[in-house]
């Protein structure tokens, strides 16, 4: 097995817990329709697709279009515009991680489903600008993850082989993601999603604490 040079990170439910804010943009933007809230323990399963599916996920069934749906997803990024600073924090641990891990040589980047002009400013935001060697969120002419078009566009930008790269994530979507491009899989058990789904999917590891990482390196 190739020596890991990288460490690649999802972000929501992984280096930053944003369930909070994610959920009430969603539901402000419910409530300014008429339309019925959402619990935040729900948003567990919503989120993770992009922004389209967590908004068509949100909505009545019995009003769902795509012409409603392109709608409010630029009401919901609206919202979160207001929003994605208020509650969320990155997860107890990860900012002295990845401190660490740059510490030892070790090239970091962020692969997000979440839309790019978020992914970017939230990510310098929380962990600063000069952590991460490279920060691709969701963008209209890249398949979402699990397609491995992020990860070969990641490698290439950091000159390495994909299977030279581990692949941290919180959901199922994330273990195929790593599968499918030939990195290392690893789970967390902290996020937003079960252990059952992370081994599902093919996790190569599951750690509890991020400083688990450091056996890898």
């Amino acid at each position: 097995m190739p020596t890991l040079k990288a460490f690649i990170f999802d972000l929501d439910g992984t280096l930053i817990d944003s369930l909070a804010d994610i959920a009430e943009s969603i539901n402000r933007m419910l409530d300014a329709r008429g339309y019925p809230r959402c619990e935040k323990e729900v948003f567990k399963q919503m989120v993770g697709d992009g922004m389209e599916k967590l908004v068509e996920r949100a909505l009545p069934q019995a009003v769902r279009s795509e012409e409603l749906i392109k709608v409010c997803v630029e009401e919901y990024r609206a919202q979160y515009d207001l929003l994605w600073q208020a509650q969320t924090r990155p997860y107890e641990g990860i900012v002295e991680m990845l401190a660490e891990l740059q510490s030892r040589g070790l090239k970091l980047g962020v692969i997000s489903n979440k839309a790019h002009r978020f992914t970017v400013p939230m990510t310098e935001h929380f962990f600063g600008s000069s952590i991460f060697d490279h920060i691709l969120g969701q963008r209209a002419e890249v398949p979402r993850k699990p397609d491995a078009a992020g990860a070969h566009e990641m490698a290439a930008f950091l000159g390495l082989q994909t299977n030279e790269m581990a692949y941290v994530g919180d959901s199922g979507i994330d273990m195929q993601f790593a599968k499918n491009s030939g990195m290392r899989a690893v789970g967390v058990r902290w996020g937003f999603r079960s252990e059952a789904e992370l081994i599902e999917c093919g996790a190569d590891l599951l750690i509890s604490r991020p400083a688990e990482l450091f056996d890898l390196s």
